[in-house]
């Protein structure tokens, strides 16, 4: 299938694009800079240079490519976002899932394309209630900390802009926390890695909070399956082992050769990292895999964070 991309150099980009190459898909991929001609080309996709906030160009792009699946990865994340300024780190990120859909999506429309594929995320937006793994049909978080809200009500409305349109076959995949080369838990230059090895990244109050890992490679897999499997909604890209802080953390550590974390009180956490922190230390949900395993008849390489991070990181 020919195949549009945006957001071909970021972690999961380059991942996918060698995947998709691989299964013998014509991909054309949307990069801002001419520094990023090479790598692209290397992986074995056609480059085209357009900015994803200038839509004539996105436009004239897209058209160019006649793609029959279209693929939003575009994301702006910083390797060491602050929980106390957290939308502020992701503001570039919230535009390009807002003003970078859309333009995409209107490109895609006038392209002729079938189905659009659009990047979304599950690491900490549900609902903080009722049991600890969540499914699509549960609801998003509605008090979400104050400095983290901008962000998850961008998720949100992407999410809806995916589910009301109705003239592309439209799927969100909600990627849980991403690890493996590329990614901030990665075993060389990951940047939660190495405050792990710091003894930098305590474990805040009990460490109940529920985290959903999904390995690079399986975030490739699911994607392309995704391009000829699942009916257009909303699905969580993770693996089957949704876990305590408290579980995973200190395996994390063993497996990048660290000390075990330290435990701080959550008083303690609240004044060093902010609100957010104690949130996702204690309080997030994780989330099921089951309607895209099913739907998208998706089998994952890592079925759990505790082979992945001791086989995947490097």
């Amino acid at each position: 299938m020919r195949i549009f991309l945006a957001g071909a150099t970021g972690a999961i980009g380059q991942h996918l694009v060698p995947a998709l190459v691989a299964a013998g898909h014509s991909v054309v991929a949307m990069i801002r800079s001419q520094s990023k001609t090479d790598l692209v080309g290397l992986m074995g996709a056609s480059p085209v240079i357009a900015d994803a906030f200038d839509a004539s160009a996105v436009l004239a792009a897209v058209r160019q490519a006649e793609p029959e699946i279209v693929i939003h990865q575009l994301t702006a994340i910083p390797p060491n976002a602050n929980f106390r300024t957290f939308d502020r780190d992701f503001a570039l990120t919230n535009r390009l899932r807002r003003e970078g859909l859309n333009n995409l999506l209107a490109a895609a429309r006038s392209a002729g394309a079938s189905r659009f594929i659009a990047q979304s995320f599950v690491g900490w937006t549900y609902a903080r209630e009722g049991g600890p793994v969540k499914t699509e049909e549960d609801p998003l978080d509605p008090h979400a900390s104050r400095a983290m809200r901008t962000t998850l009500d961008t998720i949100r409305s992407l999410e809806t802009t995916v589910l009301e349109t109705t003239d592309l076959e439209c799927l969100a995949l909600r990627y849980g926390i991403l690890y493996g080369p590329g990614s901030s838990i990665a075993r060389d230059g990951g940047y939660l890695v190495k405050l792990v090895r710091r003894r930098r990244l305590p474990i805040i109050g009990r460490g109940t909070g529920i985290w959903s890992f999904i390995h690079l490679d399986d975030v490739a897999a699911a994607t392309l399956r995704a391009l000829d499997h699942g009916a257009p909604g909303v699905y969580n890209v993770v693996d089957d082992d949704p876990a305590a802080v408290m579980q995973w953390l200190p395996v994390l550590a063993e497996a990048v050769g660290a000390k075990p974390p330290f435990r701080v009180p959550v008083f303690v956490g609240r004044l060093v990292a902010g609100e957010g922190s104690v949130i996702v230390m204690n309080e997030i949900r994780g989330a099921s895999n089951a309607k895209a395993k099913r739907a998208l008849d998706w089998q994952l390489i890592f079925p759990s964070w505790r082979d992945g991070f001791r086989k995947g990181l490097a």
